[in-house]
């Protein structure tokens, strides 16, 4: 019954935000309930009844810190969470994706392995944005293959969306052809085996005059003009830009796309909507939370395990005031559907 008491960073950005607005934060959730939720938030299952009684009856005050431990070296969280990053790249053997299911297979060993071997974010990324080779031997390249259309706008579209949280549409044309540049000069190249497709920079496509018009338009969406070399991949020019640690856009996309899988909405929500018009609830901890995860060389576990040991994550979910804005600043454990995974 006694009020809640900041245990980091993260709980004083968000009790600060609440007394400002004069909301009294949810009691602490109890060990039933956050052994529920960290089973069901972590690996997607729940607790056994014998894993349950252990918890429940351990005296240790410092269990659901080694709880969360135990969960995230766990096999199934590895299963869930790459259950997630598939849902985020599209990987679908059938229409309206259509990369069959040698590539399927392989995209998902792909993900599955960077999964399990906790693989540093920035490096994640950019193997997805300038991998070559085929669509069976070398998956990452099947990022450009999930993309319904294969127009350079198209590709631009999905890298913003999955890397950066915007959406393009809403942006001047200029600054969205200025950014389709860089995937101008992917081409797509069938082999003699089923459904094989070797997926590169063409070095032929680059030295048309066509090809030199188009990257003189080449911008980054920060309004900075690119300085390409020639024979240069615009990938690479690209994902040295958006990789960038001081970037705004991709350590902020994550840490809010990581606090919305965890509790259910976005610090800025929806969390594939940022732009200056939707600003975050808590711009201080959307801020720390990016920068934390800069500082740790892009260790997503490491973010999980600040937001699951978080007092914030461990509030119960009824709330103690019917204030309107009691979810928008996590004042309570947002109650929800449990997800078909």
């Amino acid at each position: 019954d006694a009020d809640p008491k900041p245990q980091g960073r993260i709980d004083e950005l968000v009790a600060d935000k609440l007394q400002q607005l004069g909301i009294p934060p949810a009691r602490n959730c109890s060990d039933a309930v956050f052994l529920r939720r960290a089973f069901l938030d972590v690996t997607g299952t729940l607790p056994t009844a014998d894993e349950a009684r252990r918890f429940l009856r351990d005296s240790d005050a410092d269990k659901r810190r080694k709880l969360v431990d135990r969960l995230l070296q766990r096999d199934e969280y590895v299963d869930y969470w790459t259950m997630r990053w598939c849902d985020l790249l599209r990987v679908k053997s059938e229409f309206p994706i259509n990369l069959w299911p040698n590539a399927v297979q392989a995209y998902h060993r792909w993900i599955r392995t960077a999964v399990k071997q906790n693989m540093p974010y920035h490096r994640f990324v950019r193997e997805l944005l300038t991998a070559s080779g085929s669509n069976f031997r070398q998956p990452q390249v099947n990022f450009y293959r999930a993309v319904q259309s294969r127009e350079p706008q198209a590709l631009a579209q999905a890298v913003a969306l999955t890397f950066m949280g915007v959406r393009p549409t809403n942006w001047p044309k200029e600054r969205w052809s200025g950014m389709a540049a860089f995937f101008s000069q992917i081409a797509y190249k069938p082999t003699l085996e089923w459904k094989e497709e070797i997926v590169l920079f063409d070095l032929e496509k680059a030295a048309t005059e066509a090809a030199a018009k188009a990257l003189q338009t080449a911008a980054f969406p920060d309004g900075t003009s690119a300085q390409l070399s020639p024979g240069q991949d615009p990938r690479e020019a690209f994902a040295n830009w958006l990789l960038g640690p001081k970037n705004p856009w991709f350590a902020r996309n994550m840490a809010n796309r990581v606090w919305y899988w965890l509790l259910g909405r976005g610090i800025i929500h929806e969390p594939d909507d940022i732009r200056p018009d939707n600003p975050p609830s808590n711009p201080e901890l959307l801020a720390w939370l990016g920068s934390e995860l800069v500082t740790a060389r892009w260790d997503l576990k490491h973010v999980y395990r600040l937001i699951l040991n978080s007092q914030t994550y461990q509030l119960s979910s009824v709330p103690r005031t019917k204030h309107a804005e009691r979810a928008t600043h996590f004042a309570s454990y947002p109650l929800r559907r449990v997800e078909a995974e």
